[in-house]
């Protein structure tokens, strides 16, 4: 009945949330902020040097078309600043959060 189905659905958007305020949580103990809007996060990078910051960017933009979502972002020197935002969706979803993950693991390693 179409009451079952709305409870599944509404169920569904609820774990979906709950798991997206975790990510969001946890890209915040590693420096990731939202943006005034709420509907974007970012993150300064600072490397040692531009070849540094040049050579994350190469690696992150394999993992960006990998998933086929891409960053705005711009370097100056050994600085990378970076928003993510899915723009067909006008907010943050799982692909702006594995995206700033995998950026994160780049950086650490």
């Amino acid at each position: 009945n179409e009451i079952s189905r709305y409870c599944l659905i509404l169920r569904h958007l609820k774990k979906e949330m709950k798991k997206m305020a975790e990510d969001l949580e946890s890209l915040s103990k590693n420096g990731w902020e939202k943006s005034v809007d709420g509907n974007a996060i970012k993150k300064t990078f600072i490397f040692s040097n531009f070849i540094e910051a040049l050579g994350w960017m190469v690696k992150a933009g394999v993992w960006a078309e990998k998933l086929n979502h891409h960053p705005e972002w711009s370097n100056v020197y050994k600085t990378v600043n970076v928003v993510l935002t899915t723009h067909d969706k006008g907010c943050i979803t799982s692909l702006d959060v594995k995206l700033a993950q995998e950026m994160d693991k780049l950086y650490e390693s």
